[in-house]
């Protein structure tokens, strides 16, 4: 029976893959080191599935799922700037040592396709909009970096050992089980935590700028849809094809807002071209920013244990940020 393999699948957007196929009765086995994932994302689905708790950074028995047919979604990896700034080694371990261990037991194995979580970070502050795959590769910071030297590994191993891939490079992804816990990281996560605390709502910046968010459920369905084609060896953006402002995104979750000082390196938008992947796959978003937003609430206990930021927490933390990507020097 053909294997549906899942790095990083009690993660945010693997575990919604992982709920979709245990819908399709797959027969799937999950790898997860449980660093930024949570079981809590997958137990309804344990007696379904197979989980194997494991650092995928580091050679072990995992490899040893890697046998006969199987498609291959790797999301396992770190996420988040500030981070990646603090500790760049961290990174490059899970991102790019990660992958190209995947990518060895891949070519050991029998994968019909693999499939790869890339990122949009990769275009840097882009010259054009909406950013097309062909834009200009500009990572400014190790986060991005870390995600493009992977799929680039990927692209190699694919050339050389006969791989078949597609690469999706995710806008802002949204919903339900986004990360609750670590550093200082995504807007919603953040926003969810300060509106159960009573907290305002900490907009970096004008709140003016505008970014491409996709509801997760619609990127496991581009990822779905991209594993089941006749298509290989393409890299594909997945957004929405719009573009939402911050200051949007506060008022359709109700509450008061407090400015704090924009970032260097961010840019002022992101706007997915996603007239490729429309084209080749057939793919296209379904859910509105109202709906998703509307859907997130529902479920917004799951951010009860998140860690609250305040400007001040906010400064601290992002320190190395402004040295590093900013004027001081």
């Amino acid at each position: 029976m053909t294997k549906y393999i899942i790095t990083g699948g009690a993660g945010f957007i693997g575990s919604h893959l992982v709920e979709s196929l245990v819908k399709k009765k797959k027969n799937i086995v999950v790898l997860d080191n449980l660093s930024t994932g949570r079981l809590e994302n997958i137990k309804k689905f344990k007696r379904k599935i197979k989980f194997i708790r494991c650092d995928i950074s580091k050679k072990g028995k995992w490899i040893n799922q890697f046998k006969g047919k199987c498609y291959v979604f790797h999301f396992a990896s770190l996420a988040d700037i500030v981070p990646s700034i603090q500790n760049p080694q961290k990174y490059f371990d899970s991102n790019v040592s990660g992958t190209l261990n995947v990518l060895e037991a891949c070519r050991k194995a029998k994968v019909i396709k693999f499939l790869y979580s890339a990122s949009s970070s990769c275009y840097g502050i882009p010259k054009r909009y909406p950013t097309k795959e062909s834009e200009v590769i500009n990572t400014t910071y190790p986060y991005a970096l870390t995600k493009k030297l992977g799929e680039d590994l990927i692209i190699h191993w694919a050339k050389v050992f006969n791989i078949s891939f597609i690469s999706l490079r995710l806008f802002n992804v949204y919903g339900t089980r986004s990360r609750t816990s670590g550093t200082y990281g995504a807007m919603f996560g953040v926003f969810l935590a300060q509106k159960i605390a009573g907290f305002p709502y900490t907009i970096v910046g004008s709140g003016n700028q505008t970014r491409d968010f996709t509801y997760v459920t619609d990127v496991v369905d581009a990822f779905l849809k991209c594993s089941k084609s006749n298509v290989s060896n393409e890299i594909f953006n997945v957004g929405s094809g719009k573009t939402v402002s911050v200051n949007k995104i506060t008022n359709l979750l109700k509450g008061t807002k407090v400015f704090i000082p924009k970032r260097p390196g961010e840019p002022e938008c992101t706007f997915a071209n996603i007239s490729k992947i429309k084209r080749l796959i057939g793919w296209g978003p379904k859910i509105s920013i109202e709906n998703g937003v509307k859907m997130i609430l529902k479920d917004i206990n799951y951010w009860k244990n998140a860690p609250v930021w305040t400007p001040k927490k906010i400064n601290k933390a992002t320190k190395l940020w402004f040295k590093h990507l900013g004027n001081e020097k």
